[in-house]
């Protein structure tokens, strides 16, 4: 099963989201900052997410994105299905052509390991991620580094 950077940015995105805009709007900047992906990378992701309904944007000073809903009603695979990532262990993309134009001998075995996989990720929503334990102690030094490379750069732009 392949999952793309553009399916794992994205949730990685949403979870960060949910996470720190219970608090105020969140900018595709922060998010970049504390997770390490390009900005750019994120504007196209975000461009995806808001024509799926999931996130909104709120213009002006103290503005960035929030979740169009609860966190409770958002699930990982709507978040992956959203930027036009498939989750899928087959060959054929579930074409069943895999092999001269058919099925291949392990087509259905592949066929429901993706729907398991799909199951499975249905079954998670953002706010059962930010629950865990581990994801909130993750937040927070993501948060702790963020602050420092901010103020690297105020230091560096002072001298």
């Amino acid at each position: 099963m392949r999952l793309t950077t553009k399916g794992r940015y994205a949730v990685t995105a949403m979870l960060d989201l949910a996470y720190h805009s219970q608090i105020k709007p969140v900018t595709l900047t922060e998010i970049a900052t504390r997770q390490t992906i390009s900005l750019s990378y994120l504007e196209q992701l975000f461009a995806r997410l808001r024509r799926a309904g999931m996130v909104k944007g709120v213009r002006g000073p103290g503005g960035g994105y929030t979740l169009c809903g609860l966190a409770s009603d958002i699930n990982i695979a709507d978040i992956i299905a959203a930027v036009d990532e498939q989750v899928d262990a087959t060959k054929c993309g579930g074409e069943a052509n895999c092999q001269k134009h058919q099925a291949c001998l392990t087509h259905e075995l592949w066929m429901g390991l993706s729907e398991q996989i799909r199951d499975y990720l249905k079954g998670i929503t953002l706010a059962e991620l930010l629950e865990k334990h581990h994801v909130q102690e993750v937040a927070q030094r993501q948060d702790q580094e963020a602050q420092r490379v901010i103020e690297l750069h105020r230091h560096m732009l002072n001298a």
